[in-house]
């Protein structure tokens, strides 16, 4: 059941367009809100804006996901009977491999029409092939994939005036987590017309969904409680298209044209802390937001202790959280049926199965995040230094084998007391800006304070970071 649950997320994730997380509809460079959906039509051998709606329906059944995209677009400045009708239906089928944690999804078109009519001309799709391959690499904090698409498309011109084809290559990134979520595409189109000659259409379209934590001040002073969090879910997509058209044997036509479309905004807002010892202290803001998040949430909400030393299990707990990593917990049995139940074991001697906490730590250990002090304790009560809990947030990223070939020097002045197990965590967390100072200081106790501005930047780092890398860097902005 949890291998399939798991299959269901990234079914969800790469497949959903209207959902809470990012992919671009279809792979024509079009953009979408809530109400419009556009796109630059090039069949003519002039770049045309087409507007409308597109409806998508997916069904997911086992690991086959069915995608049904149906536009109904009509040119700007067109005649009143132009417009473009399509119906995609695409089948992707995913298989895994639990032992490497990976899926490969393998994607075909299975059904497909398509008119375009177009001053006075109708272009029909008379036949689409169609493969897209993906490989998705499914960590604890962060789901990442990319692909590799190719397609032909042959379209008839007022049914015997000649033929149009339309080549299709490209390839996609991408990446989902709890923070934020971005696709992006790079699509290039030749297309042959009916004399021959050839144009050529580029699109980048990137799909991105981020979450911000904004501080919302209060207006009257006579209030129970200081200003609080807002959680902010914005969801942006863009497009460049670059194109260079035959012009009537003289040469070709270059151009570039951008679309962007966004969506409403949504908001929620975040319950408020109330520590006494946290004000005016320099952690202060990282606390409240992850007190706020409920990645902390001690019973009491009058003292934090930001100096004080945080447990291993409470800081595993709080990683586990940030990550938006929810254990599955069994249900509760009946005494009847407790007997033929097959009795829990814990993977540690000193963490008992009726903690409040066990499942947090049994998952941990199962993703691979953390291990014990020994071969079967775990010592929750005990503080942990600097390496320990960056090496658990480098693993929770996957990003463990980002790290040089052996005999490589850290940028850290202590590098030579920074332990050869942690070597590689913290040379990545330095590439990737979790830790920014220049000593390292492994062999220190982390406190409370500590904890929380290391786990601030992981989820900045989750929300802004990853999305510059999979959008900014490969999309040229003017």
């Amino acid at each position: 059941m949890k291998k399939l649950l798991s299959l269901g997320l990234v079914l969800i994730i790469l497949f959903t367009s209207f959902s809470s997380y990012g992919a671009p509809i279809d792979y024509m460079g079009g953009v979408n809100n809530e109400y419009e959906y556009e796109e630059i039509v090039f069949i003519t051998g002039t770049p045309i804006r087409f507007k409308g709606e597109v409806k998508v329906k997916e069904k997911v059944k086992d690991n086959v996901v069915t995608t049904t995209y149906d536009f109904k677009l009509i040119p700007e400045g067109g005649e009143k009977r132009d417009k473009l009708t399509r119906k995609l239906t695409y089948e992707t089928v995913y298989s895994e491999d639990p032992s490497k944690g990976q899926s490969i999804g393998q994607t075909r078109v299975t059904k497909f029409s398509e008119t375009i009519s177009i001053g006075g001309d109708k272009y029909i799709l008379e036949d689409y092939q169609f493969s897209r391959s993906d490989v998705i690499d499914n960590r604890p904090a962060s789901h990442f994939y990319t692909g590799n698409l190719s397609g032909r498309k042959y379209y008839s011109i007022n049914k015997n005036e000649g033929q149009i084809i339309v080549d299709i290559s490209g390839g996609l990134v991408g990446y989902e987590n709890f923070w934020g979520s971005t696709e992006t595409q790079q699509v290039v189109q030749m297309i042959t017309y009916p004399d021959n000659s050839q144009g050529m259409v580029t699109t980048q379209t990137s799909d991105s969904l981020t979450k911000r934590l904004i501080y919302s001040d209060n207006d009257v002073n006579l209030i129970s409680f200081n200003g609080g969090y807002v959680k902010t879910s914005n969801r942006e997509i863009v497009s460049r298209y670059d194109y260079s058209l035959p012009y009537g044997g003289l040469g070709h036509i270059k151009g570039t044209m951008e679309l962007s479309k966004d969506m409403n905004p949504v908001l929620e807002r975040l319950v408020v802390p109330k520590f006494r010892d946290v004000e005016g202290h320099w952690a202060q803001e990282y606390i409240e937001k992850l007190y706020s998040l409920g990645v902390f949430d001690d019973t009491s909400m009058t003292f934090f202790v930001p100096e004080g030393p945080i447990s291993r299990k409470e800081y595993i707990v709080a990683v586990m959280k940030a990550s938006n990593i929810e254990p599955e917990v069994p249900e509760k049995k009946s005494s009847r049926s407790r007997r033929n139940q097959e009795v829990e074991v814990s993977p540690f001697k000193d963490i008992s199965t009726e903690e409040k906490d066990y499942f947090y730590i049994k998952e941990a250990k199962n993703l691979g995040i953390i291990n014990g002090r020994s071969h079967n304790l775990f010592k929750p009560k005990d503080s942990l230094t600097i390496a320990e809990a960056v090496t658990i947030l480098i693993r929770a990223l996957g990003f463990e084998n980002r790290a040089p070939n052996p005999a490589y020097y850290t940028p850290f002045a202590d590098d030579a007391n920074i332990p050869n197990w942690a070597r590689d965590s913290a040379y990545v967390a330095r590439e990737i800006g979790l830790v920014t100072a220049d000593r390292f200081n492994p062999n220190k106790s982390l406190t409370r304070a500590e904890a929380s501005q290391l786990l601030v930047r992981f989820l900045e780092f989750l929300e802004r970071d990853l999305q510059k890398d999979y959008r900014e860097n490969i999309i040229l902005f003017n």
